[in-house]
C-alpha cells in the first residue's frame, strides 16, 4: 500500500527544521519507492504551515512523492473508535501523556496502510501497538 507519513515529519522538512529537518528528509527518500502518503487529518494540520495556501501545500507535497487523495474509510472510524477508547482508559489511570485526537485518527489511518513515518514513535505505540513504524 505506502507508508503513512505524520504531520510532524513534514513540518520539520517545509520549516528546514535545524534539529530534525534533514533526518525527517532522509527517512522520507528512503521510505518513497514504497510509497508515501497522508492522512486527511495530516492535510488539514499541514494548513498553518503553508498560511492556507493549498495549491503551495499541495505543490510542496507532490514534490515530496506524496499522496494526499487517499480516502477515510469506514474501517479508519472502526479503528480509531477502538483506539481513543484505549487511550482514554489508559488516560483514566494516568499511564500515558494527553495527545490530541488528530494523532489516534493518524494512527488508524495508517493501521491498513504499511506502516508510519514519525519521530513521534512512543505517541503511536501506546495506542496501536502493532503498528509498524519507522522513525528518522
Amino acid at each position: 500500500m505506502a507508508w503513512v507519513v505524520d504531520t510532524c515529519l513534514l513540518i520539520d522538512v517545509a520549516e528546514a527544521d535545524p534539529t530534525f529537518g534533514l533526518a525527517s528528509a532522509k527517512l522520507l527518500d528512503l521510505k518513497r519507492a514504497e510509497g508515501l502518503t497522508i492522512c486527511p487529518v495530516t492535510y488539514v494540520e499541514l494548513a498553518p504551515v503553508f498560511n492556507g495556501d493549498q495549491t503551495a501545500q499541495r505543490e510542496f507535497l507532490f514534490n515530496l512523492g506524496l499522496t494526499w487523495t487517499e480516502a477515510w474509510t469506514q474501517s479508519d472510524t472502526e479503528e480509531a473508535h477502538r483506539a481513543w477508547h484505549r487511550y482514554v482508559a489508559a488516560r483514566r489511570t494516568a499511564r500515558v501523556p494527553k495527545r490530541p485526537l488528530a494523532d489516534i485518527l493518524i494512527g488508524a489511518f495508517a493501521s491498513r496502510c504499511d506502516g508510519i513515518l514519525t519521530r513521534n514513535e512512543s505517541d503511536f505505540r501506546t495506542v496501536f501497538p502493532s503498528l509498524v513504524i519507522a522513525a528518522p
